[in-house]
């Protein structure tokens, strides 16, 4: 089931798992519509899309949820665990919370329904391969409405000038190397900033801690460009 063709410089490699042929066909063509994409290989279960993963380390991952032998997360959590270099992006039909929050958590860089335009989607796939995190506006809204209505808990302490200074610069996309840069600190003191903003709003990953400082009023809305380095 699997198509490949040679690397190309200039290309995002992207391996494509769904388990409905006529699907990955739609969405291949449609991906493929765009000049910098490329897909260099499909998977009709989650076995086989690990295992060409592993073979061919594509840039970016477009993974359903529900598949065969192993779920969309479970192939989040291998890739996290094996090939971290990897960019996954979820396209599913699914929208429910415990779906996105069971993604995300294990460590996907977007999710993107399959209601969504075209041009979302390619641009979900350029933005997961820059590093950037790519949420469906949809799940954004879905996010921000359950982390309001969960803000009634009180963090654990106020966050800093400082942390506030670094969240703020995470939220518009910057890299902890780029943050360090404009704050003049080292890329070591920008991740125990982001350690400690984390535990204190009880957040997994920059685009959970993003959310909550939104909701909490400790930050203005963002464009939601996040990177998850």
């Amino acid at each position: 089931m699997a198509k490949s063709s040679g690397k190309s410089k200039n290309k995002i490699r992207i391996l494509l798992a769904d388990d409905h042929h006529i699907v990955r066909a739609g969405v291949r063509q449609l991906l493929e519509s765009a000049s910098d994409l490329q897909v260099i290989a499909e998977a009709g279960d989650g076995e086989e899309a690990q295992s060409l993963i592993q073979k061919h380390k594509p840039d970016v991952a477009v993974l359903d949820i529900q598949m065969p032998k192993a779920s969309g997360i479970e192939v989040t959590r291998w890739v996290r665990a094996n090939l971290p270099e990897v960019g996954v992006l979820i396209l599913t039909a699914y929208d429910e919370d415990p779906y996105v929050m069971a993604v995300l958590q294990a460590g996907a860089n977007g999710y993107v329904l399959k209601t969504a335009q075209a041009d979302d989607l390619i641009q979900a796939v350029r933005d997961v391969h820059e590093g950037k995190s790519a949420l469906d506006p949809a799940i954004t809204r879905k996010l921000m409405s359950s982390m309001f209505k969960g803000t009634e808990k009180k963090m654990v302490e106020p966050l800093t000038d400082r942390e506030l200074e670094v969240l703020r610069l995470a939220a518009k996309g910057f890299t902890n190397k780029a943050i360090g840069v404009q704050l003049s600190i080292s890329d070591r003191t920008v991740q125990g900033h982001l350690a400690h903003i984390f535990a204190k709003l009880q957040a997994n990953s920059r685009t959970e801690a993003v959310m909550r400082a939104v909701s909490l009023g400790l930050i203005s809305q963002t464009t939601g460009n996040l990177t998850d380095e």
